[in-house]
């Protein structure tokens, strides 16, 4: 199985808990600026924002590009900080959210000759790069692994907010777990936020008391908090989401299925730096290494080599077409086994 490269994954575990940017040193005149803007999450959330930050990073010291960062403390802030960075005239400026797809319509819009990216929506706009991922395939062997190593048959799903992207997570781990054990039970529960720990916690306890051994949080910093629950059980599991989260409970976070929007974003930079047109649409899945699985560095003792064999034969088959994971609901009613 093709996993992300260990020193990509050190470099997202190696960021700050929380920072105000990431302009560090000078640059010439003439120098190509690169801006990001952080959902409310914000920089240390160890997940989405924190990989979409480490992606800029490595524009910033590989592309020799100049950088900032202005973080949301509230959905309001959007369109103001990309308005500021518009004004400021940032050749490139980064959206890490889909929930801010309508401020960066408007604000394409109003900055014609500016250049806006925007991570986990399409916003057909002639000067926005949409940049998606096929976040159900990397579940899709989150879910095979789960139903590889539980002990009660019993998986859940733990979400962010119910909308169709948190459900592309959902039903991809659901499928996955199926084509390797029909028979094991998927539990799915949503916090309705991808900030609020504390019910993150409380949601995963819940999960813990039904039975389910391995819980799968794509909720932001929701997913901390099932974490945490997870410190009280034995003989259980967590799976970390977008970054690297193994070390955050070291042989508890079974592995994390990394979504790689730095990926996405050193992509769309390169093109920025050598001042070349940004694709309208840029899709990352497992063929093109946008998803996957940590290495199980803590964890392979669970993960045994075995069960590697069978994630690699599942992943092989993903690429080459052979099996086509469901995304919503209804596909996921449909999907049948490809194991016989």
């Amino acid at each position: 199985m093709r996993f992300p490269r260990r020193e990509a994954l050190v470099a997202l575990a190696a960021l700050p808990a929380f920072a105000a940017g990431c302009t560090t040193r000078r640059f010439a005149a003439g120098t190509v600026r690169i801006a990001m803007v952080t959902d409310v999450g914000g920089l240390g959330d160890r997940s989405f924002n924190d990989s979409a930050y480490a992606g800029l990073v490595r524009a910033r010291d590989r592309l020799h590009v100049e950088t900032t960062v202005l973080q949301s403390r509230s959905a309001a802030d959007y369109q103001i900080n990309m308005t500021v960075l518009a004004n400021k005239e940032y050749d490139e400026v980064f959206a890490i959210g889909f929930l801010m797809a309508r401020d960066v319509e408007e604000v394409a819009d109003r900055y014609p000759k500016r250049h806006f990216s925007i991570i986990d929506a399409v916003v057909d706009e002639p000067n926005v790069t949409s940049v998606t991922f096929k976040e159900e395939e990397g579940s899709f062997l989150a879910g095979a692994l789960a139903a590889q190593v539980t002990k009660t048959k019993t998986i859940a799903f733990l979400g962010g907010i119910d909308i169709p992207l948190l459900r592309k997570f959902e039903c991809g781990f659901a499928a996955g777990a199926r084509e390797v054990d029909a028979s094991v039970r998927t539990l799915v529960k949503y916090i309705g936020s991808f900030d609020d720990v504390a019910s993150g916690k409380e949601l995963a306890s819940v999960l813990f008391d039904q039975g389910a051994d391995i819980i799968y949080a794509a909720a932001g910093k929701g997913g901390l908090g099932a974490i945490d629950a997870l410190k009280t059980r034995a003989n259980a599991f967590v799976i970390g989401v977008d970054s690297d989260q193994d070390a955050l409970l070291p042989g508890k976070v079974l592995t994390s299925m990394v979504k790689r929007v730095d990926v996405g974003v050193f992509r769309v930079s390169e093109d920025a730096a050598a001042r070349r047109a940004r694709p309208k649409h840029l899709t990352l899945g497992l063929k093109e290494r946008g998803v996957g699985l940590t290495n199980f560095a803590y964890t392979q003792r669970v993960v045994t080599t075995a069960r590697r064999a069978v994630l690699a034969e599942l992943d092989d088959a993903i690429v080459s077409g052979r099996i086509v994971v469901p995304s919503t609901r209804e596909e996921l009613a449909s999907f049948t086994r490809v194991t016989p």
